[in-house]
Order: C-alpha cells, then structure tokens, then sequence
C-alpha cells in the first residue's frame, strides 16, 4: 500500500512537472510559428497532452483484444470528453477563482469567442454522430463514421492554422534554454559581477531556437505519458481491489488519471490569465477526442453503447452529460464582451461540470 501511495505521488508530480514545461515550450512554439492563440491552445497543446488517454483505449482495442479490453477501450473512449466537460471544466473554474488576486481580469473568465464557438461546434457534431450510431447502427457505419469524423478533424486542423496571429501577453523564458544558459555561461575575464549577471539576465530571455523549443516540448511529453502512466497503474490498482466493473472504471477512474496534463495546463495558464489557451486546451481536447479514439473505437468495435436490460447505462449517461456540458458552454459563448472578438463566462458556470459528474456517478451507481 504505501508503495502505491508513493507512485501515486511520484507520477503526480512528474506530471506537474512535466505541465509546466509543456505550456512554457509550447508557447514559445506558436510565438515562433506565429500561430494564433487558438491554434496553440486549441490544437498544439490540446493533441499533445490527449496523448495518455488516447494510448489507452488504442492499446486496449488493437494490442490487447480479447475479455474486457473492448469495454475498456469504450470506455476510456467516451471517458475522455466526459472528464474533459465537467471535471477539467470545474478544476479550471477553481483556478480561475483562486487566482483571481494575481489575475488582471480578477474571476472573470475572457475568452475569444471564435475559438470557443468553433470547438465546441465541432465537439457537439461529431460527437453526437458517434453517440447516434453507437445507438442506431446502419449498413457500413464501421467505415463511413471514420471517415466522416476523421475528415472533419482535417477540416477543424486547418481553419485554427490558418488564422495569423500571436500569443497574448509575455512569454516567459524557455525553461531549458534558461537552465543551459544558467549551468554553462561563465563570466568573462575581468568581467564584474553585477554585469555578468545582467548578461546572463539577458541571455535566458533571448528567443531561443526551435530545436531548443522542440527538444523541451519533447522532454515535457515523455514525461507526461510517463508520470500519466504510473498514475494510471497505481489507479488501477485501487479499482481492482474495489472489485469495480472494467467499463465503470474506464469511465471513472482511467480519464481522471490520464485527463491530468489538460487540467493542470490549464490552471498554469488561467493563473497566467491566458483564458483562451486555457479552456481551449479542454475543447480542442474534446474535438479531438471525439474524432480519432472514436474511431478507432467505431471501426474495430460493435460500439454499443446501450447496456444489456437490468445494467447501469454507464455509457449513454456519459455521453449525454458530455454533449449538456458541450450544449450550455456553446449557449454561453454568444454572449459578445467588448466587441465581436470576445466573450466572457463566469467561473461558476465551469464549476458547475463538478455537479454534472456527481449526477452522473448517481445515475451509474443508485439508478
């Protein structure tokens, strides 16, 4: 037991860890893309930090095959935006209650409102289809949904980067480059030491290169997948002597593991109060999770999603909490701040998915 607790919080804090350098080196990526703040939150950061909770359910259905590995993959598969709609919502709602001291715009969550409309649009279109035909199959669904969902993600890709634009608000320094310059800049012959310091200063804040950014967005994934990893084991370790359903688990438990890199990006950024990268690290995530894990899922499972008569309809519940979250941010989001460009939503609306998941372990466990 003690050596679960201490894995538990080991891979916590590779995560933690990990986040960070994840959000530092990838803004410093769109600066150099010259990316708008919508790609790099919704699509740069969204994919990279899906990558856990992606593995799981491809590992499942495609390597493992056979027993429950296809509940499993189902419902990591439907867990993923379910978690991303309400837990991840509520999480960064706190966040943005608990930093409101240190943040410009105090609580008040402002966000650009193409951003927010477009993925949310696109979550609640291609997740809807793949809840429908979960539900009503029809002849040669195990290959036109796939390629409808993959197709729309293309199509999703290249409106968010094709929009110029640029991050707002400072960058700080690369975390890597800072520490190199840190460990190996020595001061000059003769050189004083407030002036090497204020060389040194300036030299940490140069714009570094891409294959300085490239090799810290690499080094923050690997430790991403591999803190989310040992999160993921010790959870399930837990759930095994809970003696829980393999698809409960799937949807309760796995997605809270793996779902770790978005919402703990997500506060770094809501502190920073970058609000669009923030939520569209959660949405970009739901668009892309409900496209290529469905996908998967669609083409190489029954995917049912209706419960044999007498069971907990664990699958269905979730979808539909996922696409009432969806539903109400997408109402919120046309309420116009300042303008055509923004949009702002208050905290307690995100807090709020907090209640849509307790509905949902109520509905699962007392109905």
């Amino acid at each position: 037991m003690i050596l679960d607790v201490l894995g538990l919080a080991a891979g916590l804090a590779l995560i933690l860890v990990s986040a960070e350098l994840f959000t530092n080196g990838v803004e410093w990526l769109g600066h150099r893309l010259n990316l708008a703040e919508g790609a790099v939150g919704s699509v740069l950061a969204a994919v990279g930090t899906a990558l856990p909770e992606t593995m799981v359910p491809i590992v499942a259905i495609l390597l493992v095959r056979g027993g429950s590995s296809d509940e499993v993959g189902i419902g990591s598969i439907l867990g993923a935006p379910f978690m991303l709609s309400t837990l991840a919502m509520a999480v960064t709602g706190l966040a943005a209650l608990g930093y409101r001291r240190r943040r410009s715009q105090g609580s008040r969550i402002s966000i650009n409102r193409k951003v927010l409309r477009r993925d949310l649009t696109y979550f609640l279109i291609m997740f809807s289809l793949s809840v429908f035909v979960g539900i009503v199959h029809f002849p040669g669904y195990h290959v036109v949904v796939p390629l409808t969902l993959v197709g729309g993600y293309v199509i999703y890709l290249y409106l968010n980067l094709s929009e110029a634009g640029e991050i707002g608000g400072d960058l700080s320094p690369l975390r890597l480059h800072a520490l190199l310059t840190r460990l190996f800049l020595r001061a000059e012959q003769g050189e004083e030491r407030h002036a090497f310091h204020a060389r040194r200063h300036k030299h940490a804040h140069r714009t570094p290169r891409l294959r300085m950014i490239g090799s810290q967005v690499t080094l923050a994934l690997v430790g991403i997948l591999a803190g989310a990893r040992v999160f993921v084991h010790g959870v399930e370790a837990g759930s095994v002597a809970l003696g829980l359903d393999p698809l409960v688990i799937s949807l309760i438990l796995v997605p809270i593991a793996t779902e770790l890199p978005e919402k703990f990006n997500s506060v770094i950024w809501m502190r920073q109060g970058k609000d669009t990268l923030a939520l569209g690290n959660i949405t970009g995530a739901m668009v892309f999770q409900s496209s290529f894990p469905v996908t998967v899922g669609v083409a190489f499972t029954e995917w049912r999603l209706v419960a044999p008569p007498g069971e907990p309809q664990a699958a269905l519940y979730a979808s539909a909490v996922a696409l009432i979250s969806g539903a109400v941010l997408l109402l919120l989001s046309q309420r116009r701040v300042g303008g055509h460009a923004r949009t702002q939503i208050h905290p307690s609306v995100l807090v709020g998915g907090a209640l849509l998941y307790l509905v949902f372990v109520a509905l699962v466990f007392w109905v």
